[in-house]
């Protein structure tokens, strides 16, 4: 029913910055939560950071807050991960994701019902 595109993933040095933007195409539900999930290699996807329909008190991981900040347009069926003071341990394969509670703001991936391919970010030291 929908297709989830990312793009803006890389190779950047320590201290640099990227800016992840997943796209939704196909039949768009009325109303949705989006999620950031990353999956560094040989480890289980964990989640990054999550927005509601409403835009309202985003979520993050311990590990990024303060550094990330999750933003979409709903007019656009889009969100973006901006991704400041990058870190080796941040390298992993980033997927953006649905939830189609519009109302909840989810840590768990359970509740996420369609993905996207994921895009590469890694960085060196």
């Amino acid at each position: 029913q929908v297709q989830l595109v990312e793009s803006g993933g890389g190779l950047v040095h320590t201290g640099g910055s990227l800016r992840l933007s997943c796209t939704a195409s196909g039949r768009t539900f009325d109303g949705y939560s989006m999620g950031w999930f990353r999956q560094p290699p040989g480890k289980e996807r964990e989640f990054v950071a999550a927005i509601s329909w409403s835009q309202i008190s985003p979520s993050y991981s311990d590990s990024v807050k303060g550094r990330f900040t999750i933003s979409r347009d709903n007019t656009k069926n889009a969100v973006w991960l901006q991704m400041n003071s990058l870190r080796p341990e941040d390298t992993a394969v980033y997927y953006c994701a649905v939830d189609r509670a519009p109302w909840r703001i989810s840590r768990n991936s359970d509740n996420y019902n369609y993905w996207g391919q994921g895009t590469q970010v890694t960085v060196s030291s």
